[in-house]
């Protein structure tokens, strides 16, 4: 109702150009035909395929020769020619141009068209552009207002969303429909930042897929919604996120984020507090940052977007901000969200070789943090802190910086557990206490890889998988925490004083 009222009042004001982005086209005509009523002017719309025509019964706006029918129709989807008519007419009208963004860079009919809105007071002419990509030209700027439909908001989708199962129920008396409160409350959060039509369709799809709103749909609405808005390599979108049960260790780490969860992803804000902005994790190479990053967003339920800071990097002046500012768009549209920035300190570290490139990389990014508003939970992850800069990792960018150390034994008893699992292998011969004992500074990966190695020894021998094999995999390894023993002891003596322990 308010978008409404915000076009009417551009028409009562003599608004001569109006330009409306949008990939809405039939909602917006819509639009313009309510308020046409209102103030007493005909809606005259113009495709270049179907020239100009009365936007409510669909004839044209002239009478076609019957002797040339052909000619005419060539001459009612010519821009030009369309411009000339409405510029020759002396009835006020509203005229609805749909996709004639090619033709704004066409001189002659920006010329027309700026004759056209000067003339606006003794023509009375409305030009409203609507198309999904618009630039107006400068020559005619200071004639046009850009008018953006509005988003449904959650309360909007939420009605949207009983409206389908109310459908539903009618089409399909005879059947149970199995959707409860929560599986409704996910669905509706992430649907937000889609139109209209883009929300019915996937709600409509997510229904009738398997006559249920369930946890299933929800994964697929987001994988859908981000096609929806365009991937274009910036941003990934993380299929497979991972719950905390794949996770060893992490217990600090874990219960900060048990307490936040119901803040960030909560639909009712507490004026109080402040929603929760993100984390830093640093730690050994291969210690389970990025498992953690996963694990946020799949046990908040929500989207995990990646962002790699090597398809930011243009060779053209300022294009890698624009693919920046880009990203975190398309970030916001897709919030609720974690946005994982991995191995950060790669790149927004600031050198001598660098012609400023990650200095108004990092500006951008620190602009975006102050200023944004929308639930967008940052996960960076680093291995080396020294390289990122301070303003970065003060408080109030981001809420703690967590130090993901090597796992103590009893984590890596666990880790050997959740790897074994994952792999189907037989337990039961196992002394994974034993295992455990003899990994001392074995990252999370190495314990992995240990795991791997043990099982090809089996495959290879057609033998099960047994203890000596493991014992032989361990043998045979030097972890990193050996191979570059003075450097982790660096880092870890840094941490203990500087971070939070994840574990």
């Amino acid at each position: 109702m308010f978008e409404l009222n915000d076009l009417l009042l551009l028409l009562r004001s003599s608004q001569p150009v109006i330009s409306i982005q949008t990939h809405e086209e039939q909602r917006a005509v819509d639009m313009i035909r309510r308020c046409s009523v209102e103030i007493g002017k005909p809606v005259l719309q113009w495709s270049i395929t179907r020239g100009l025509v009365d936007a409510g019964s669909g004839r044209p706006a002239m009478s076609l020769l019957d002797k040339d029918v052909t000619q005419n129709m060539e001459a009612q989807s010519d821009p030009k020619q369309t411009l000339a008519q409405i510029n020759n007419s002396r009835s006020p009208g509203i005229y609805v141009l749909l996709d004639f963004h090619p033709h704004l860079d066409d001189a002659f009919c920006v010329r027309m068209i700026k004759e056209i809105a000067q003339e606006h007071r003794n023509n009375g002419h409305h030009l409203i552009f609507i198309s999904h990509e618009l630039t107006i030209p400068a020559e005619l700027s200071r004639f046009n207002a850009r008018f953006d439909l509005s988003l449904p908001d959650r309360d909007a989708i939420r009605k949207l969303v009983i409206s389908e199962l109310k459908v539903w129920k009618l089409r399909n008396a005879s059947q149970k429909l199995e959707a409860d409160r929560k599986s409704i409350d996910l669905l509706v959060n992430n649907l937000t930042g889609l139109t209209v039509s883009e929300s019915q369709r996937l709600i409509r799809n997510a229904i009738y897929d398997d006559d249920a709103i369930s946890r299933c749909d929800i994964d697929r609405v987001q994988k859908a919604k981000y096609e929806l808005l365009g991937k274009d390599g910036v941003l990934s979108f993380e299929y497979e996120t991972a719950d905390f049960k794949q996770v060893g260790g992490l217990k600090s780490l874990k219960s900060w984020l048990e307490v936040r969860q119901a803040a960030f992803t909560s639909n009712k804000k507490d004026s109080r507090l402040d929603r929760p902005r993100g984390i830093l994790l640093v730690g050994i190479q291969g210690s389970g940052k990025s498992l953690a990053a996963k694990a946020v967003a799949g046990v908040w339920h929500v989207p995990l977007l990646r962002l790699d800071f090597g398809t930011l990097y243009n060779k053209f002046f300022a294009e890698t901000e624009k693919n920046m500012r880009h990203a975190l768009e398309l970030a916001e549209v897709m919030s609720p969200c974690v946005l994982w920035i991995d191995e950060i300190e790669k790149g927004i570290s600031t050198g001598d070789y660098d012609s400023g490139t990650s200095q108004r990389l990092l500006a951008t990014l620190l602009t975006w943090m102050a200023e944004n508003n929308k639930p967008v939970f940052i996960v960076a992850t680093a291995n080396n802190i020294e390289d990122l800069p301070p303003e970065l990792i003060r408080k109030g960018r981001l809420d703690e910086i967590f130090f993901v150390d090597l796992p103590d034994e009893e984590v890596r008893k666990e880790i050997f557990q959740i790897h074994l699992q994952k792999r189907e292998a037989n337990t039961g011969n196992l002394e994974l206490e034993q295992l455990a004992a003899l990994t001392p500074g074995f990252s999370g990966a190495e314990i992995e890889q240990v795991v791997v190695s043990g099982l090809y020894h089996a495959l290879a021998r057609q033998e099960p998988l047994s203890q000596a094999m493991l014992v032989e995999a361990i043998e045979n390894t030097r972890p990193l925490s050996v191979v570059m023993a003075e450097k982790i002891s660096r880092l870890q003596a840094w941490a203990r004083e500087r971070t939070v322990l994840a574990n």
